[in-house]
């Protein structure tokens, strides 16, 4: 695990510099205009990774704040290199690096039980994980044979669709993946879970299909040349696998129907409603789905100036992140977590913004 790592922090920290040598330290908030959404809507809220996100934020450059002295370097994994988690985790880290004292080096990873492993072994202080993963960890349950409860919430940032992506536009239902040759996400993973509860909700279960466990670039490409009739895609959306397919491709999503919705929100209330707006990858119509939240967690040991830094690098500078994700970011949907207690370095800046989060 160790090595492995090290070869990506190795690599990752050419991103991290060149993003970084773009402009000076700026100790203040800055006003370029950011990237644009593509998204759709949140409806309804899941109670382990927040409430639905209302949009709009709440930093920028009105902030009366000043980031903390006595920074460190830290590693912050992300997911894979096609995934919303390594493209937005690097604008983060750079923007932190550029306007706080804390250095944050993205680096790319299995997602988020790699991420939450990597953490309690210590690779890495900083992580992306799904609300749902996380919640997991913290009780043992699923994916975790233990409790790990040796890290803590920093913000929740945006909500992460369950996308059913095909190139087949008969297929129009989760029913309809009956028999069908589905990419599930790696066995065991964030994803894999998702699409086992979303099948689950039809009455389906990974027998009913032939499941593949494919990472989200190796699904759309195996998409592309006809190998597999659908692939689960849980990320924020537009995801850059989705993206490229669509490129090339008439891309379609299944929706899910709110009867089969609340039965799976009322198994799990994790999950929220949300609607991907057609515009996203120019599909016919909008698709109807769930989302879980994308939440960054640290380590329990790293201080409470870095995690201030890190809070303020993002919040305070929404408005020159470069990545459609950052016109998600909003302050009450960031503080809404309540499955796992905030860092204290992230309970005072919240206090700083008017906000009380539950702490350790």
């Amino acid at each position: 695990m160790k090595k492995k790592l090290a070869i990506a922090l190795s690599l990752a920290m050419i991103v991290t510099m060149a993003l970084t040598a773009c402009g000076p330290k700026d100790k203040g908030g800055s006003s370029q205009g950011g990237g644009s959404q593509g998204g759709g809507s949140s409806q309804g809220g899941g109670s382990q990774g927040g409430g639905s996100q209302g949009g709009g934020s709440q930093g920028g450059s009105q902030s009366t704040l000043s980031p903390k002295d006595g920074g460190t370097s830290l590693t912050f994994t992300t997911g894979g290199d096609q995934g919303t988690y390594f493209g937005f985790g690097g604008v983060l880290g750079g923007k932190v690096g550029e306007t706080t004292s804390t250095t944050v080096t993205a680096v790319p990873s299995g997602g988020s039980k790699a991420n939450i492993d990597s953490m309690d072994l210590e690779d890495a202080q900083l992580g992306f994980v799904q609300s749902d993963v996380m919640a997991y960890a913290y009780n043992g349950e699923r994916l975790f044979d233990t409790k790990i409860d040796s890290f803590s919430t920093v913000a929740a940032l945006y909500m992460e669709q369950v996308q059913i992506v095909t190139l087949n536009p008969d297929i129009k239902t989760v029913a309809d993946l009956k028999g069908k040759s589905v990419s599930i996400g790696d066995q065991g993973s964030g994803v894999y879970f998702n699409a086992i509860d979303v099948l689950g909700a039809y009455d389906l279960t990974e027998a009913d299909i032939q499941p593949q466990y494919l990472s989200f670039g190796d699904s759309t490409e195996n998409l592309q040349d006809g190998k597999i009739d659908a692939a689960f895609v849980v990320a924020g959306a537009p995801t850059t696998a989705v993206t490229t397919l669509a490129a090339t491709r008439d891309v379609y999503l299944v929706s899910l129907d709110d009867e089969h919705i609340e039965k799976l929100i009322a198994s799990s209330p994790y999950y929220s409603k949300y609607v991907i707006s057609k515009d996203t990858y120019k599909t016919p119509e909008d698709a109807t789905t769930v989302a879980v939240g994308a939440v960054v967690i640290a380590r329990d040991d790293v201080s409470d100036a870095d995690i201030y830094n890190f809070l303020y690098g993002v919040f305070e500078n929404i408005d020159s992140l470069g990545h459609d994700k950052a016109k998600e970011l909003d302050l009450t949907f960031a503080s809404s977590v309540t499955a796992v207690p905030y860092h204290p370095g992230a309970v005072q800046y919240f206090a700083d913004k008017g906000i009380t989060v539950p702490g350790k």
